[in-house]
This record gives structure tokens, C-alpha cells and sequence, in this order.
């Protein structure tokens, strides 16, 4: 998928007053991933996330998530070195930066606040890497990069 095609489906999500380019799920992610050479997936979970719960496995592309939390785990702070932290893990600001969470929330608020600092292609994964809780409250069932089928790795 191109990036102008990516712009338009992601757009066409977008919610009032969003700064960022729009709202995209997993599986369009994944074929942006594959297809732009220039495109990055940022995971914006905790550390604690990471290792207990998984995360998304990019080596069939050849290319690495970047990890930069949003928030600080245990406290769930936000983390103050966020941007200079993307800006160290090789995010450019015309790469098409793809940002993820559990459900796609925190990857929300990341994404605005890279586009209010000149990031010009930001995404949000809205189903995130688990996506909505299911009737018997389980996660990564519904929808998400899990439920999508897409690889992911746990420690």
C-alpha cells in the first residue's frame, strides 16, 4: 500500500480536531510495513508490556519495532524524553511513522504529539496490538495485530 493510499484511508477515520494523519488497523499496517521502505512501527506500551503480553515481530520484513513508551511503568507516568527518544530510535520526520498500544489510546496521544512537532506522515493503529476486551474480558480476540493473525513474538 502506498503512502498517498494510506493517507486517504486514514483520513477518511479521522476524528475532529485530530492533528495527526488518521486512524489505520493492523492489517493496514502491516501492508504499509511491507510496501514503504521508509515506514516504521513505533510501539508506545510499557516495558512490562513488551515482555509479558508480546509484541509485534517484524524480521519477515526485515525491519525492527521501535520501542519507546509512552508512559513509565509501574507508575504509568508519562515519559518526558518521549519525542528525543523517537528522534534517537531513527524516526524521521517524512518517514510514515506508525504508532501502536494495546488498544490504540496511548498510540493516540503519541501520534498527536509527534505531529504537533513536524513528524508529517503519523499514524494511529486504532485496534492496537490487542485490541477491545471481548465478552469474557480477554483481549486479542476481537481485533487487534494479535486477532489479525499478523506475527508477533512474547518473551
Amino acid at each position: 500500500m502506498s503512502l498517498s493510499t494510506l493517507r486517504t484511508i486514514a483520513s477518511d477515520r479521522m476524528e475532529p480536531g485530530a492533528t495527526f494523519a488518521g486512524e489505520i488497523n493492523s492489517s493496514e499496517a502491516w501492508q504499509v510495513l511491507e510496501d514503504e521502505q521508509n515506514s516504521i512501527l513505533v510501539d508506545v506500551r510499557s516495558d512490562a508490556e513488551w515482555v509479558f503480553v508480546g509484541f509485534p515481530d517484524l524480521s519477515a520484513l526485515g525491519k525492527d519495532l521501535v520501542k519507546v513508551s509512552w508512559q513509565l511503568f509501574p507508575d504509568m507516568s508519562l515519559n518526558n524524553s518521549f519525542l528525543e527518544q523517537i528522534t534517537e530510535s531513527g524516526c524521521n520526520k517524512d518517514s510514515a511513522l506508525m504508532f501502536i498500544c494495546r488498544s490504540g489510546a496511548r498510540s493516540r496521544d503519541a501520534a498527536q504529539m509527534c505531529a504537533a512537532h513536524g513528524y508529517s506522515n503519523v499514524f494511529n493503529v486504532c485496534d492496537g496490538f490487542e485490541g477491545r476486551q471481548n465478552q469474557d474480558g480477554h483481549r486479542g480476540v476481537l481485533e487487534g495485530w494479535k486477532a489479525a493473525g499478523l506475527p508477533w513474538v512474547q518473551s
